[in-house]
Parts: structure tokens; sequence; C-alpha cells
């Protein structure tokens, strides 16, 4: 077909480069114009020939230039004078017979001689009753009728006839838009000045969305091809563009997308010009403003038919004389979301459920997971490629995003459990309780339907207070472990910016990430900022108290499980307080758990016989973060004395953490005989005891005392 197409546009235009040839033998001399006129005559010949040869039946139709002047109601004057701007890109020796005819070399042809073919062709009877101008057969249009034609034609307006050179009106060379002229042979040429932009084909699990009546709207719009602008705005391009691709298949029409500012009119008329030829919508990726600037309406007045624009929330405005429909992203519902597993990874269609509620991805994600799972397959050596009813979808959403960490923000995967946690028992089960309400929460709110009928919102937000070093990061990184996901770890002191709106655009691409890689939120110092809101007494205070707000309204779009953490409850406003699902509290240990916080830090076989874990837990009552510093502090002083961990290192390595802190030091506790004892008679008692008679072995997992190089010496 595209061979057909392309033979049909060279016949059309060898048409104009007979008459061309017949005006230079009417108006000029054998020596002057012989050569020329003979050329352009071996030229057309071939041209009709080749086209003969390859026509078919039935008959050729919708061809390109058929559908650009369709499209854009240029007249049949317009589009000969598309044919003739587009016979130097037909030949090299064209463009030489332009470039001997025209008053300045150049290689197109000129203004005037477009007129004086115009006239002729005027002159002569009308083929297929067609009349050129404005008047009738045998007055040609004088060349003010034309002249209006160049400045006003619908041809010119839309951009495909463009006027180049400085000099008079006559000697200005009449040309094409960039690489249009490819384009009507039906090759797939694009604009050098334009980024293209593929949708991709329309992906699975938007059926539910389609059915919306907003959706079934703008596919009547695109239908239509009333001049609209139909607004896509989302954070992440890629469920934007998605979008687009359904809403135009839905209409039976192709895409034509590029990247440009949406109120640059050179950028939008030519893809508009480039989408008429193809048959397609054209698709803008709008470009936001640079430094700040204000969001501009986007300038398609002229585009001659609707236009999906694709935008950052801001980045565009709507115009006062531009009829504008919004177009929502979602709701996407569960089924939508297991309808796309299943089309997605078609080895592992049973566990379409447990996906969607394990990775509640948008249906474009989704599709992009099973592209990077699919290439991982095709990468894998025989033998050893992983089984397709169990991807790893969980490590495949992981890579993707890692690309897509803002600074200070880092996914982990986390491998705490539950025994890590020393929690009081009502703690402990409300963590457990925010699990199971993030596992269950597809059922609850989809299946039963409460999201309806009680207006529950999707996700788990925690508020995790406490003093520092009590357990609250150990905590979300077991809430990760035991959901199944990664963790997004974000320092809320990084975040904060002094420039405006910088803070919220931080916070808005950490959430994005989240939400992309359905990790765990963790959000640590989270008081720096949801502050209590205060009186306005300057500008810095209503700045602050927008990004509250801001993070309030943004916080409760996230479906997520969200873990934030402070060590001053007093400090955090009361509406961000009223949002929480779970408020937990982290105390200070008591002296059971600091027993067990020393026992899980330290295991058995490391310790000497003079250590005494009790009266450690007895004497120091800190947070599971102190003991944790003392005990791993401890076992390096151990390794470096070349002995197993005594008491004395446990408590050097207290002491240290005491002084860290600014506190005062309460001392070593009490032997195990309730009076202090020295530490190298301690050690000495304890080899003893390890030895044992003469002839025994020590017990394999036991770590004996040597004499350290301070001892030796």
């Amino acid at each position: 077909m595209s061979e057909r197409v392309s033979h049909d546009l060279s016949a059309r235009a060898a048409g104009v480069a007979l008459r061309l040839a017949e005006l230079l033998e009417s108006t000029c001399s054998q020596e002057a114009g012989g050569d020329a006129s003979g050329f352009l005559r071996d030229w057309a010949r071939g041209a009709a020939g080749r086209a003969e040869r390859v026509r078919g039946t039935p008959p050729l139709t919708g061809a390109p230039l058929d559908r650009l002047a369709q499209r854009l109601r240029i007249t049949p004057l317009e589009t000969e004078l598309v044919l003739l701007a587009g016979l130097p890109e037909e030949h090299e020796g064209l463009a030489a017979t332009f470039r001997a005819m025209h008053p300045g070399g150049e290689p197109h042809p000129g203004v005037g001689l477009a007129s004086l073919l115009v006239d002729r062709a005027a002159r002569r009877k009308p083929v297929g009753g067609r009349v050129y101008g404005t008047r009738a057969h045998g007055q040609p249009p004088d060349r003010v009728a034309l002249r209006r034609l160049l400045h006003e034609g619908a041809a010119v307006r839309a951009g495909v006839l463009v006027l180049k050179g400085e000099g008079p009106f006559h000697e200005r060379c009449l040309t094409l838009a960039d690489q249009l002229w490819e384009a009507l042979h039906a090759y797939p040429a694009w604009p050098r000045s334009l980024e293209e932009v593929d949708p991709g084909p329309p992906v699975a699990g938007l059926d539910g969305w389609l059915a919306l009546p907003e959706t079934a709207r703008a596919v009547a719009a695109l239908r239509s091809l009333e001049s609209r602008v139909l607004l896509v705005t989302a954070r992440d391009e890629t469920v934007a563009l998605s979008r687009c691709a359904a809403l135009a298949a839905a209409a039976g029409l192709g895409v034509a997308g590029a990247r440009a500012r949406a109120e640059d009119p050179g950028a939008v008329a030519l893809l508009g010009l480039h989408a008429a030829v193809r048959g397609a919508v054209p698709l803008l990726v709008a470009v936001p403003p640079a430094g700040g600037a204000p969001p501009l309406p986007p300038a398609a007045l002229r585009l001659p038919g609707p236009l999906l624009l694709c935008a950052a929330p801001g980045a565009v405005r709507p115009g006062p004389q531009q009829p504008v429909l919004t177009v929502p992203l979602g709701p996407i519902g569960v089924e939508d979301r297991r309808r796309a597993w299943r089309a997605a990874l078609p080895g592992a269609r049973e566990r379409a459920p447990e996906l969607a509620a394990r990775h509640p991805l948008d249906p474009a994600l989704t599709a992009q997971v099973a592209l990077d799972l699919r290439s991982r397959a095709g990468l894998a050596p025989d033998g050893i490629g992983q089984d397709p009813a169990e991807p790893d979808v969980s490590g495949a959403i992981r890579a993707r995003a890692g690309a897509l960490l803002p600074p200070g923000v880092e996914l982990v995967s986390p491998g705490a459990r539950w025994p890590r946690l020393v929690l009081a028992e009502e703690a402990e089960a409300q963590l457990r309780d925010a699990v199971a309400r993030l596992r269950h929460q597809a059922v609850v709110l989809d299946d039963w339907r409460l999201r309806e009928a009680a207006r529950a919102a999707g996700g788990v937000r925690l508020l995790l207070t406490g003093p520092p070093g009590t357990g609250k990061s150990l905590a979300a990184e077991v809430l990760a472990t035991e959901a199944g996901r990664d963790l997004l770890v974000v320092d809320g002191s990084e975040l904060i910016s002094k420039y405006i709106g910088e803070t919220e655009k931080n916070l808005a691409s950490c959430f994005e990430v989240a939400e992309r890689t359905q990790a765990v939120f963790l959000l640590d110092e989270a008081d720096a900022l949801f502050g209590s809101r205060t009186e306005i007494s300057e500008a810095n205070d209503r700045f602050a108290n927008m990004e509250t707000a801001y993070l309030l309204q943004r916080l409760d779009r996230f479906d997520g499980l969200a873990v934030l953490t402070t060590n001053l409850r007093q400090n955090i406003d009361a509406a961000f307080i009223r949002r929480m699902d779970f408020v937990v509290e982290f105390p200070l240990p008591d002296d059971a758990g600091r027993l067990r916080m020393w026992e899980l830090h330290l295991p058995a076989r490391l310790l000497a016989l003079d250590v005494d874990l009790e009266a450690l837990a007895r004497c120091y009552p800190v947070p599971g973060g102190w003991i944790r510093n003392a005990a791993v502090g401890a076992a390096f002083r151990a390794a470096d004395d070349g002995s197993a961990v005594h008491q004395d290192h446990l408590v050097d390595a207290m002491r240290r953490e005491y002084g860290k802190a600014g506190r005062p030091f309460p001392g070593a506790p009490p032997g195990r005989g309730g009076a202090d004892t020295d530490p190298r008679a301690a050690r000495a008692l304890a080899a003893a005891r390890t030895t044992g008679p003469p002839g025994t072995a020590a017990a394999p997992d036991t770590v004996h005392d040597r004499p350290t190089e301070k001892e030796r010496s």
C-alpha cells in the first residue's frame, strides 16, 4: 500500500510538472527554457508510468494528501501549490531546475513562478469542473487574490505552505513544513524540531475506566473531529500516555505524539499537520514552564480537530477561547487490576488476585513490570530461568524504581521479623493489625464494598512516637518485611527546602516512588514536616502552613502503608493525628525488655562467664538503640583483645553511650556476688572455669579467653 501511495503522489506531482513545462515553452525561448521543459516532461512521463504499473484495484482511497486536504479544508488551488512546493523533493534534477529559474538561486519554486502557473491554469478549461481562484473561466485571478491566499489561506495558516526569504514577495520561496513531503509519501518521517513520543499500545485493565461517563464523553469528542483540548494530567507520564492510547483506540484512531511547549504555536501546528497526514489524533506531551514561570494556555486555536494534551499538574492552564475536556485517570477498580495482571503474566493467571492485592499498580505500570520480567526471562541461562508461575514481581518493580529515587531517599529490602521487636503487648498488637489491614484491604474495601458504604479510605497510616532509640525505625522495617514489601526510607529533615514549592515537589517524588513500588513509606522525623500550624505573622509562616496542608492531602491519597516517626508527639499537628489509623507509643523498655534486648544482640556463645546481662539491664535504664550500640562496641573491643566478651567490655561500651548523650554514667553494676569485682581477676577465674581439669576438651561453641597482648606484656 505504501508503494502505491508514494507512486500516486509522484504521479500527481507529475501533472504539475507537465503544466510547468508548458508554461516554460509558452513564455521562454528554446534556448532559455528548452532544457528545463524537456527534463520536466521526461521526469513526468516516467513518474506517471511507474504509478500506472503499480496501480491496482480497487482504486486508491484515503491518500495522505487527501486526508490532509479534508482535515484542513484546503482548496484545490492550495493542493496544487502543495504539489508544486514538493517537486524539488522528488528529484535532484527538479531542484536544479528550480534553482536555475529562481532569481536568488534557491532550489524551490518562487511565488512569482507560482503566480504564472496559476494564471495559465485559470485561462485553460477547468479539469474535473475545478475553477482556480475567485473568477470564472476565462478571467484569471489577479495577484492580489493569490497574495491573500498565501497570507490567509488554510494551507498557510496551518503551516503546510511556508514562505521563506527576505526579498520581495514574488521572489520568496514556496516550501513545505518540515518532513511533510516524506510523510505525504506515507513514509514514517518526523519533523526534526519535534521529539516524537510513542504512547505504546493500549494496556489491559482499563475496561472499567473506559466505561465511565467522563471517559465515554472523551472518546466521543475524539470521533467528532471538532476543535477542542482533551486534558490528561498525571504526575506519572507513563500513566497519562496509557490513557491517551486507550482513548484513541476506543475511538478507532491512531496517535501521533510529540513533546513540546504547549504554548508554542509552531510546534502545535506542525504536530497537527503530521497527525492529519497519518489520519491520527495529535498527542502533545507538554514541557513544564522553565524557571517557575506561570503556566500558559495551549496554542491550539488553529488546530483542525481535537488535541490530546498530557501535562503534569499545574503545567498548563485552559485558554479562555478553547473548549477543554478534562479526562480523569480513574478510578481503577480491583477487578481491572486483576485483569491487568492476568494479561501481563499469562503464566501466573491464578495469582492475579494476590498480585493485585499486593501490588495494586496502575495497569500501565503493570505492563511495564511484565515487560521487564519477559526481558529477564530471555536473558537467563538455559535451565536457570524463573518459573513462569512464580515471577519475581517485587524485584522487577524495585529495579525499575531505583532510577526514580530522589536525593536523600533510600529503597531497601528489609529482613527484620517480629522476634526482633521488644514491645508491650498492645503496641505489638497494633502493628500486627496494621499489616492485616493492608493485606485485606482489597477484600474489605472493594469486594465487601465498604469503600462506598462506609466511605473508607485505602491505605494504612501509622504514627510511631517515643524517645530516640526505642525501636521506631526497626518497627517500620518489621512491618515492611511482614507485609512482603520494600521499605522506602525518607528523612523528613532532608526534604525541607528554603525555596518555595520545592518541599512539596520533593515529597511528591517520594510518594510517587512509593506508589510505583508499593513500598512501605517511612518518614523519619515527621515533626519537621507535619508540625503544628501557627498563626501567620510573616510570609514564612504562610508557606509553612501551605506545606503542611499539602502533605496532609497527599497522605490521604496514599493507598499503601505509611509509617511516620517522631520523638515529639506534642509538636505534631492535631489534624495530622486525626488522619492516623494507628498511633503507637514506644516508651523506654523496662528491666525485662532490656534483658531481652541484651540477649538478642549478644549470642550466649560469645560471652565470658563474668557477664551478667541481668545486672546490666537493671543498672542501665536506656533505650534499645543504646543497648545495640554497646553490644556491638563491646564485641569489637573483645575481638581486638583476642578474648570473649567480658563484663568490663560491656560496661566500658555503655559508659561511652552515656558520654555521647551527655548524661552522667551511673557506674559499673555490682558483681554476681553483690560487690564489684576486679576485671583481671574475673577473667582469670573465667579462664580457669572454662579450661577445666587437665585432659578435658572445651565446649565447641564457647569462645575461650586467651591472654591479651597487654597481659602478655
